[in-house]
């Protein structure tokens, strides 16, 4: 991934490409705050996806002119992310004051031992975040890998468009720029963000504005989907549609929401009891949900009574300035899907590195 980065872009669109919905947001930053100026959803039509790696290229390719038809700006430059178990990341420990060459070649060493691939199928990034509070004498330094193939597919798909990809990140450190930059807290808080989405169940951890801990578990909106479509003999598209514009009617609320809200709630204290174990770190007071299961109010409510902390729903476009040609209406019920795409699009506001 290293080679995809560069300079300063002036606007990213911030493009995430889930297994069911790809999503798009123009961001800009002002003196005074933020402004969206455009936003897109539009759903995969067919099964497109095997876990997290694209299996038709076809129905993914037209999603994404389908978006670039309603996003309708001007900007060509795209930051993406990658998630799954083909993508790792790590923090490990090095001897500071280490020119780059030397940080890489060490570096190397360290991904050999800790990713299952030969070096050569996979891109290798890495940050330097500074003195280590646990190794005294050494410097944290994260280490990104993510298989070329995973990477490479959406790559292909997104220039086809045609869209630049500038910027390649992962999908759990999207969310971390999301909640830095969009949901307002003390910087010194410690945040926890549940995102639920199609397929998956990502922790993310930010403490002083730095993700602490990053995690994915199998588990995501597809199962209600799946209950309520046996249940009440609907299609998936259509439920997912009336779930996320929260005009489905019937009882699905008492019938089917209760069973998925259950086992979100163990997937929850499960990923939370791990969050603790390797962190080592004391309960969390409270959780932001976002992704699917953000825009739901009746499952963040529910949850919010079944466990034992405050939860609330996290929108990252709550505190912003909205363009004049949006609904503000949708564009706030709709918000939550949008965390990842948000916090790519928060990387045009500061310069990466190479």
């Amino acid at each position: 991934m290293q080679g995809l980065l560069g300079k300063k872009a002036s606007i990213l669109i911030g493009l995430d490409i889930g297994t069911r919905f790809i999503k798009a947001v123009v961001i800009e930053q002002k003196k005074d705050g933020y402004v969206l100026q455009s936003v897109a959803s539009e759903p995969i039509g067919k099964e497109a996806f095997a876990e997290r790696e694209i299996k038709n290229y076809e129905a993914v390719s037209l999603t994404l002119k389908k978006i670039q038809k309603s996003l309708k700006s001007k900007s060509k430059d795209v930051a993406i992310a990658v998630s799954g178990s083909s993508v790792i990341s790590k923090v490990v420990y090095m001897e500071p004051d280490q020119t780059d060459f030397e940080l890489e070649s060490q570096i190397e060493i360290e991904a050999d031992s800790l990713i299952p691939y030969p070096l050569e199928e996979v891109y290798l990034d890495f940050e330097e975040l500074g003195p280590s509070n646990t190794h005294v004498g050494k410097v944290n330094v994260l280490l990104s890998a993510a298989h070329k193939d995973i990477v490479d597919s959406r790559l292909t798909l997104v220039r086809e468009v045609p869209y630049e990809p500038k910027v390649v990140d992962i999908e759990g450190y999207a969310l971390g720029n999301a909640l830095k930059h969009f949901y307002h807290h003390d910087s010194d808080e410690r945040l926890c963000c549940i995102n639920i989405g199609a397929s998956l169940l990502q922790v993310c951890v930010v403490d002083n504005n730095e993700v602490v801990y990053s995690k994915e578990h199998s588990f995501g909106m597809n199962m209600l989907l799946q209950d309520i479509s046996m249940m009440h003999m609907m299609e998936k598209d259509e439920i997912e549609h009336k779930l996320v514009t929260q005009t489905m009617t019937g009882t699905w609320e008492e019938d089917t929401l209760p069973i998925f809200v259950a086992n979100c709630q163990q997937q929850i204290n499960r990923a939370i009891q791990m969050y603790m174990s390797t962190t080592h770190a004391q309960m969390p007071k409270k959780l932001v949900v976002s992704g699917g299961g953000g825009v739901l109010p009746a499952l963040v409510d529910a949850l919010n009574n079944d466990l034992d902390m405050d939860v609330e729903a996290f929108n990252p476009f709550a505190n912003m300035t909205l363009a004049d040609k949006l609904d503000s209406d949708h564009v706030q019920s709709i918000g939550p899907q949008f965390a990842i795409a948000a916090g790519l699009a928060s990387r045009s506001f500061y310069s990466w590195h190479i």
